[in-house]
């Protein structure tokens, strides 16, 4: 765990659950090659993969309501299972928004200042309850405002030779997104205002660091920081406190993102059988 702050958020409260489902394209490629009418009902095992997400994050202990943000309800009706979940109450659906990042403003603005909350995506299709649990164990002790989830490139290379990640080479190690995101605190909801700034460029890895500062862009071609000062340098910029999980589990910085990443998440289920 990276990150030093003297807040810790109340262990008594359990986290509440965001899972981004909305499509930000009417095209996406995942979605044609599956044939289906959204990404997040790709098939993945014969089971759309938001599913397998919902799955994971039901069986933790950490996390106490999930809610869904997409996909459109007309989706919503064509998967009877998901159906099923949303209109029993069993998870909460909303409907998203234009971007993922304003997708999560509204949902954040929607719940209570102190119930910390763990965003997510409807791609996610290999996280686990146990990963769920860990990441947000950590989070919560990390005494931070804002916590994402990080995997080595070298062991996600390592497990999975051929997949291609977007990585961010610092001097200590790279590291790859696992799409996960605490919020701890008030304060860190403000965060999703940047996010609308940054999210455009989020596969551009250089436009993404420069949006933090010319000095953090120079610092990174130099390959000087480390994750710790690179936390340090995003803290002072958002104004508050910033932290990582690096997450044990390669398999956490494998989403879907691509056609050829469906097909390894789907050989990589289907090898778990």
């Amino acid at each position: 765990m990276v990150g030093v702050s003297n807040f810790m958020s109340r262990p008594s409260t359990p986290f509440t659950a965001v899972v981004l489902a909305g499509e930000r394209s009417s095209e996406d490629p995942v979605a044609e090659a599956a044939g289906v009418s959204c990404k997040a009902l790709t098939p993945v095992g014969g089971r759309p993969m938001v599913l397998w997400v919902l799955d994971a994050l039901e069986a933790t202990q950490e996390i106490g309501h999930v809610v869904l943000c997409g996909p459109p309800r007309a989706a919503i009706d064509q998967e009877e299972e998901l159906r099923v979940r949303i209109d029993s109450a069993r998870i909460q659906w909303v409907e998203s928004e234009a971007t993922p990042s304003s997708s999560t403003f509204q949902v954040l603005k929607s719940l209570p200042d102190d119930v910390p909350v763990l965003v997510t995506t409807a791609d996610h299709a290999l996280l686990s309850g146990r990963m769920a649990d860990f990441f947000c164990s950590e989070a919560r002790s990390s005494g931070c405002d804002l916590v994402v989830g990080l995997a080595s490139y070298q062991s996600v290379k390592e497990a999975y030779p051929h997949t291609k990640r977007t990585a961010i080479h610092l001097r200590d190690d790279a590291y790859c997104s696992c799409n996960l995101f605490a919020f701890l605190t008030p304060q860190s909801r403000d965060v999703a205002h940047f996010w609308r700034k940054v999210e455009r460029q989020r596969k551009k890895t250089l436009r993404v660091i420069a949006a933090f500062g010319w000095l953090n862009l120079l610092l990174y071609l130099l390959k000087r920081p480390s994750l710790e000062e690179g936390l340090g340098r995003i803290s002072q910029r958002l104004g508050l406190r910033a932290g990582a999980v690096v997450m044990p589990f390669p398999e956490a910085a494998v989403d879907v993102d691509t056609v050829s990443d469906w097909k390894l998440v789907e050989s990589i289920v289907a090898n778990r059988n």
